[in-house]
């Protein structure tokens, strides 16, 4: 006879249910709620401080006063941080999933040195100075560069792997960089075009430049969401995910062509912002365990929060004047590379 303290089996799986769910949505309202703040705080600083009956004003009324005007310049700059946080903070989770390296970021693998190379190509032999036309050669330069990793990487008998996939984003971004430094160095009037846009930033953000390409961040985004199941098991190795009856060559292209649709937009938009990749998996992983459906989920308010609190910051500690959001985020970032660095070679060892 089932003694009456005994918890129901059903009883019991509910209770697991919410111990597994549990943290994951305390730790989402809270990154949400955090999220919301942020976004506020970054209508409320600039150059020009304003009130909440400011902000209710530029989002109500069509007032035309300067703090009303200042707010709905911030709005677009605001909305280029939530998107750009969003894409690169699930493309880095994307890129350490399939190639098993804690360390992988886009701007490691070479995707923003294609970028930056097509667009000092284009700038001087095409003499093109547009931001829009910046956003077109800079989605085009990131995807060519991404395939050209991929292909590099999948040299040999047995297809791409995590270990060679790494190695040719190094290569590719060092042999890039390089070439982009030639073109620059003889060419003064390029180097003043470039720099606005090399330093990474959402300062220039337009609604006109952001909705040609929120189409593919949207397909990147849907399809990374699609694949982490797959993910997961790839994290089990090759073989067990072969075992496991999963198609190890697919979920892996599929997620470096998602990789290649996320971070080719953010750059081509915001310019090289580096680190977020990095970081955003990484507290994710530190909230709510190694499960990537769940940090993916994560991952998509962590990286927004950490692009837009970065713009905020910047607009604050050098006021009325502004830091790029990617020199603040490489200030977060590269400590960060240094001890999962340390940490990695202290446990190969």
């Amino acid at each position: 006879m089932r003694s009456e303290m005994t918890p129901r089996p059903d009883t019991r799986q509910a209770v697991m249910h919410c111990k597994r769910t549990g943290p994951m949505v305390l730790s989402g309202l809270i990154l949400a709620a955090c999220l919301v703040i942020v976004c506020a705080l970054s209508l409320v600083f600039g150059s020009r401080s304003v009130s909440l009956s400011d902000i209710l004003n530029a989002l109500s009324a069509s007032s035309d006063d300067i703090a009303v005007s200042a707010i709905r310049l911030r709005i677009p700059r605001t909305v280029l941080g939530l998107l750009v946080g969003a894409g690169l903070g699930v493309a880095g989770t994307l890129m350490q999933g399939i190639s098993r390296n804690p360390l992988a970021d886009p701007s490691i693998l070479g995707f923003n040195t294609g970028a930056a190379l097509a667009i000092v190509c284009s700038i001087a032999f095409f003499s093109l100075s547009t931001p829009a036309q910046y956003v077109w050669v800079g989605l085009l330069g990131s995807a060519t560069t991404a395939l050209a990793v991929w292909a590099i990487g999948s040299l040999g008998p047995s297809g791409p792997s995590p270990l060679r996939l790494t190695l040719a984003g190094v290569v590719i971004s060092s042999v890039l960089g390089s070439l982009t430094s030639a073109i620059l160095l003889p060419r003064v009037n390029v180097i003043s075009s470039y720099r606005f846009w090399q330093v990474g930033g959402i300062s220039g953000a337009r609604f006109d430049l952001m909705m040609p390409v929120l189409p593919l961040l949207a397909l990147g985004l849907i399809l990374a969401f699609c694949l982490t199941p797959g993910i997961n098991a790839l994290t089990l190795g090759d073989q067990m995910a072969e075992g496991l009856g999963m198609h190890v060559g697919r979920v892996r292209s599929l997620a470096w062509l998602a990789a290649i649709l996320l971070c080719a937009s953010c750059t081509a938009l915001a310019g090289p912002i580096g680190f977020v990749g990095l970081v955003v998996p990484h507290v994710a992983r530190l909230l709510i365990g190694p499960d990537y459906r769940r940090i993916m989920a994560l991952s998509i308010l962590i990286g927004p929060l950490l692009v837009v609190g970065a713009d905020v910051v910047g607009r604050i500690i050098t006021r009325p004047s502004d830091v790029e959001v990617g020199i603040v985020t490489a200030l977060i970032g590269a400590p960060v590379f240094v001890v999962l660095a340390g940490r990695r070679r202290t446990t190969e060892v």
